[in-house]
């Protein structure tokens, strides 16, 4: 048996195991007293980077994602690869999906994607200082840039039109004055 803050794990067993995702299942002792079952899934950590111009656009990302099954609109974000830190994943990122290397980074702490059954932090970054290459993008994906003024991203997070968890949270935490 395990201590778990207020929960006692009995027994965990583990359900599924891929290389981006994996699904445990604890038998507990709940903090009532009585006996249950609780289940985690635990991602791989991830990055998301809002690369910001000296004209004050950013550069954002429009794919299909499958597991939502539309178009979203994005920061460029993605998982860190085994033994990578997250500043280097981050440059890996915004290279690969947008073509952009920064001169000034800026880590804005992380994001949890959900605290209750999912674990997996991502680490939010601002760039500046962009330089415009070739990017270098997954074939398996089909990215489109969008490049719009701050005020609009944040109006879109505001509006729902950008959904995705980790680039809102860095939107709106890349707003306040001390960041800009």
């Amino acid at each position: 048996m395990e201590r778990h803050g207020p929960w006692v794990i009995k027994t965990r067993e583990e359900k599924y195991n891929s290389e981006f995702l994996k699904l445990r299942e604890d038998r507990v002792t709940k903090p009532d007293g009585r006996s249950g079952t609780y289940a985690t899934v635990t991602l791989k950590p991830g990055v998301a980077v809002l690369p910001l111009d000296s004209e004050g656009q950013v550069h954002l990302t429009r794919q299909y994602r499958y597991a939502v099954g539309r178009d979203t609109v994005e920061v460029p974000s993605g998982t860190l690869e085994a033994g990578e830190d997250p500043l280097t994943a981050a440059k890996r990122e915004i290279l690969e999906e947008l073509g952009i290397e920064a001169d000034d980074w800026r880590e804005l702490g992380c994001v949890d994607l959900d605290t209750s059954i999912v674990r997996c932090s991502v680490s939010l970054f601002v760039a500046r200082e962009l330089r415009f290459i070739e990017p270098d993008q997954d074939p398996a994906e089909v990215i489109r840039p969008l490049t719009v003024p701050f005020s609009t991203a944040v109006d879109m997070v505001m509006n729902g039109e950008i959904t995705h968890a980790p680039s809102c949270v860095l939107m709106l935490k890349a707003e306040t004055p001390h960041v800009r």
